[in-house]
């Protein structure tokens, strides 16, 4: 680690989304240390917001796992990282798995995610594991600098998509499904400089608890995974050169997490065997910071 709590060489990137094959160094999407046990054989995946990040990694680690993978990505901005993770996950996946597809959309808008729905299932029949992991981040210093524009196109993102294609992809679902939605560690601490962020990541706990119980006669379990500080591409491109040099230096851990060091939550979420008997939780990969949960 440099001096001064540095984690990473100082870069910016102007516009959102973030782009992996930008980043120095890439994000960690898997690991040598990752042993896939056919936990998801069989299942078919659908994860917003796959291109990059978190996302890659859940694609990736559903792929080993034997799960077929569908994803979202935002269209001329994304290509070249949707690419990248479609190669990935084709060299990934199992034998007996279809071949990923990626699916372009803004999913802030209901008849975008019924569209997404529709060309999952047309592809693969059904789905069996949801994952609403979009998300857009904007910094602030004052609760005043963030116009109604904003907030809506933040909320539309971060949580009119998750009812959006929940609402969609219940009708493609099926007894032992499960729905996993990415919080964050903001939504229990607090996070003064991403005020409208923080209360959209507040919101998808409240909404996985909320939906956790509408569907549990129905069998399909939702939960939650609360990330912390993590090396996705929505670092660079909403903090400052300084800001991003030193992200995760704050946490008990003293360094940022990767993205492969959370996908291991969403496989174990995922998984039937694995919990079967959780649902309404969150899960919490923040390099130790201690939250109520």
């Amino acid at each position: 680690m440099a001096s001064q709590g540095q984690q990473f060489p100082p870069q910016r990137q102007e516009t959102q989304p973030g782009k992996e094959h930008a980043m120095d160094p890439n994000p960690q999407f898997t690991s040598p240390e990752y042993k896939p046990s056919n936990k998801l054989r069989a299942k078919i995946a659908l994860v917003t917001g796959g291109d990059s990040g978190i996302g890659r990694a859940v694609c990736h680690s559903f792929a080993l796992e034997g799960a077929t993978v569908a994803f979202t990505y935002v269209k001329g901005q994304e290509d070249k990282d949707a690419q990248d993770t479609l190669r990935e996950i084709k060299e990934a996946k199992t034998s007996d798995s279809k071949d990923p597809i990626a699916v372009p959309a803004d999913l802030g808008f209901d008849e975008n995610c019924k569209r997404v729905v529709d060309e999952v299932v047309n592809a693969y029949g059904r789905i069996d594991i949801l994952v609403n992991n979009a998300a857009e981040q904007y910094k602030a210093s004052s609760v005043e600098e963030i116009d109604e524009e904003r907030l809506e196109r933040v909320f539309r993102t971060n949580v009119f998509s998750y009812f959006f294609l929940t609402r969609h992809a219940l009708k493609h679902m099926k007894e032992g499904s499960s729905i996993i939605n990415t919080t964050s560690v903001n939504a229990y601490k607090g996070n003064a400089k991403l005020l409208d962020y923080t209360a959209t990541k507040g919101a998808i706990v409240a909404f996985t608890r909320g939906l956790a119980l509408q569907l549990v006669d129905k069998g399909i379990r939702v939960n939650g995974v609360a990330p912390g500080p993590i090396w996705t591409p929505l670092i660079p491109a909403s903090f400052s050169e300084e800001e991003t040099a030193q992200f995760g230096s704050q946490v008990p851990m003293k360094r940022a997490g990767q993205p492969i060091e959370v996908a291991p939550s969403y496989v174990f979420l995922a998984c039937n065997h694995c919990s079967s008997y959780i649902s309404g939780q969150v899960l919490h990969p923040n390099g130790g910071t201690v939250v109520n949960a």
